[in-house]
């Protein structure tokens, strides 16, 4: 908006380098740009789906009885935030290292933030672009969010999700008692990424699936060896192995009476 008197006789709108408006007269082609007011007390003009181009000085010239004078406006567009790359999913064994990417753009520059979703997490874990985890560990695992602020509007954020391939890791194994006739279980817990592959074996012997009055159970996370009707020749030392690409562990568990 520019304000005027009666005093003024002419009128123009201009940029850095050419005319907006003469008056009534259009001398632009920018559609977007159109005469809202030229009356005795204003004149202005109005610019539809501000671009980042618009920005800059904008100066409403008038032409008095005895001479020109201009009013200066600045025009500063504001950008939301927007993510524009981001990197992908990663599947890393324990202790490498990484780089995670995360690019954004917006009007003031964005501030990128990085934090782990994990409960354990606290805060940031990195105010800047990139992410750097060297020897990473298995705690390290999950999702990271990158978000882009700048108070134009709401932050966006994206995830990444890290899964870190560990070898596996015997939990729990615990020793059981259980009489003669009664039914037992002998339970091994272990945690790996990918997860672990289970084998039983009696002293040396391999415990085969199917076995009669045994049953063995493999699940994610764990395995479990049945002892329908426990007899004292079930009775003994056994051990539960778990192995993925990335190694194998064992632990041993006695049965008793």
């Amino acid at each position: 908006r520019c304000s005027v008197d009666n005093r003024v006789t002419r009128v123009a709108w201009l940029t850095r380098s050419s005319i907006l408006y003469a008056g009534n007269d259009k001398w632009c082609l920018d559609p977007r740009v159109v005469l809202l007011a030229n009356t005795k007390t204003q004149y202005s003009i109005q610019i539809q789906d501000v671009d980042v181009y618009d920005e800059g000085p904008y100066t409403c010239s008038v032409q008095t009885d005895n001479h020109p004078k201009t009013s200066r406006v600045h025009l500063i567009v504001q950008v939301s935030p927007k993510i524009t790359e981001i990197s992908s999913d990663i599947s890393i064994n324990e202790g490498g290292n990484v780089s995670l990417t995360c690019i954004a753009t917006g009007r003031p520059d964005p501030t990128i933030t990085w934090r782990h979703i994990s409960p354990k997490a606290v805060g940031f874990i990195s105010e800047d672009e990139y992410l750097e985890i060297t020897g990473i560990t298995r705690e390290q695992s999950g999702e990271y969010e990158c978000s882009a602020s700048n108070d134009v509007a709401a932050p966006v954020v994206q995830r990444v999700k890290v899964t870190v391939n560990s070898p596996p890791y015997i939990s729990d194994a615990k020793s059981t008692g259980v009489p003669v006739g009664q039914k037992g279980i002998l339970l091994c817990e272990a945690s790996a990424v990918p997860s672990a592959d289970f084998q039983w074996y009696k002293d040396d012997k391999r415990l085969a699936e199917g076995q009669k009055g045994l049953k063995v159970e493999n699940k994610a996370f764990f395995s479990r060896l049945t002892f329908f009707n426990v007899s004292e020749q079930d009775y003994g030392n056994y051990t539960c192995v778990a192995s993925n690409q990335l190694g194998n562990t064992n632990a041993s568990m006695i049965l008793y009476g």
